[in-house]
């Protein structure tokens, strides 16, 4: 954020931040209005361990040291400011959260810098805001209410910051968001996520020599899938003509799967806004869109089962399901192997199953197709299962942190296999 627009808000930060939504629950400042509804998502800001603990987003924000990032964004809220001053606003703000996440994440911190989770609860903190607020002296739209809650989602994710420069090698990664995150799960964190904190900016050693790698971290949500948050990212970093698209996700215990085939089908697992979506994965809007059942990895998966790059060994998943050939996708049978799809039958799911992430890498990878890139390696890396704190009223301890750590790193040593 420039140092004009810091100055301009300056004065704001005398206000009590527990006069602000999303920093704290007390009494909210008149410039919101606390009724006006949020997402599912946002409403879990309100969860606790326990019955007296804190809530845990709020207090996940308040030890990265994020609470004054939301605080100068909530009160600039507050201040006189027009529709245009909103979204510059906006903006800036949701690019300078990105940007001090990924800081965070590079460099040692009191709370570990690998925690993914205080980007996720801080930039909820911010949409709840922007859902609640009520401009002075003008009338907000719902139209615009979701462009602007819209352009901080983006630009707080990473989407609209890739930047490769020139000289280099180039690869796009993108993780996730946390999800399942009901009941003391609330406090679970997502590797994926977290390596792309570790990634973004960095310039890699590879085989082929150096790679400077953009990332960017998803959305847990069905929607903003459907309004092509990854085609955006993949979009732009293609414009560039990278050497590599990874998209990452977290799997299943104990290993990493590096995953043959990406299905063109949902199968509706509820998102984190407990959304509900079943189908042929739609097409996004304004990009190409080639009509392909199953996409094949490119990625030089022997060199990266063979590698020694961690604790966890990796496997190459050849698994897939299909419809019956002739029969309307969603119905009959599945006929789950590991060979080849069958010429002419429907995607069930792919190698990396039937939710958002195996969508991930269909969209990245259709994208890539439908632009001619054949000469661009892609494909998905499913993470082991991070598990949780042992005693679940806490919101870390030695071994979740030792794990995510140990996880995260090994997808940056497999991104340098590339």
């Amino acid at each position: 954020m420039t140092r004009r627009l810091r100055s301009v808000m300056a004065f704001a930060l005398g206000l009590s931040l527990l006069t602000l939504p999303g920093v704290a629950h007390a009494q909210p400042a008149p410039c919101f209005d606390p009724t006006a509804p949020t997402t599912v998502e946002e409403q879990r800001l309100d969860d606790r361990l326990t019955p007296t603990g804190p809530e845990v987003g709020p207090e996940l924000v308040r030890l990265a040291g994020f609470e004054d990032e939301v605080g100068r964004f909530t009160a600039r809220l507050c201040e006189p400011i027009s529709h245009a001053q909103a979204m510059y606003h906006v903006v800036a703000a949701g690019t300078e959260l990105w940007q001090e996440a990924v800081k965070r994440a590079q460099s040692p911190q009191t709370w570990d810098s690998y925690d993914d989770r205080p980007l996720y609860w801080a930039r909820l903190l911010a949409t709840k805001a922007l859902r609640q607020w009520q401009p002075r002296g003008w009338a907000l739209g719902a139209a615009e209410r979701a462009r602007l809650v819209d352009g901080f989602d983006r630009t707080s994710r990473g989407v609209e910051h890739v930047r490769f420069g020139s000289g280099v090698r180039r690869i796009a990664v993108t993780g996730f968001d946390p999800f399942q995150l009901s009941g003391t799960s609330v406090r679970r964190s997502n590797p994926a996520g977290a390596a792309a904190l570790r990634l973004d900016g960095r310039v890699l050693d590879t085989p082929s020599g150096p790679a400077v790698v953009e990332a960017a971290v998803l959305p847990v949500l069905w929607g903003a899938f459907d309004r092509g948050v990854v085609e955006r990212f993949y979009g732009t970093a293609l414009s560039a003509h990278p050497d590599a698209l990874v998209t990452v996700s977290q799997g299943r215990p104990g290993q990493f799967d590096v995953e043959r085939w990406a299905g063109r089908w949902r199968g509706g697992y509820p998102d984190n806004d407990d959304f509900s979506s079943r189908g042929v994965v739609p097409d996004a809007v304004g990009w190409p869109q080639p009509a392909l059942e199953f996409i094949e990895t490119t990625l030089p998966h022997e060199r990266m089962v063979a590698a020694a790059t961690g604790p966890f060994p990796v496997r190459y998943n050849r698994e897939f399901c299909e419809w019956p050939l002739g029969a309307v996708p969603g119905t009959g049978t599945l006929s789950c192997r590991a060979d080849e799809p069958t010429p002419g039958a429907a995607a069930a799911s792919g190698s990396g199953g039937d939710y958002l992430s195996n969508e991930s890498m269909y969209r990245a990878n259709r994208l890539r197709l439908g632009l001619a890139a054949t000469s661009v390696a892609g494909g998905h890396l499913h993470t082991p299962v991070l598990g949780q704190p042992v005693d679940p009223t806490a919101l870390t301890d030695a071994a979740f942190e030792r794990d995510r750590r140990a996880i995260a790193d090994q997808v940056a040593a497999l991104v340098s296999v590339l």
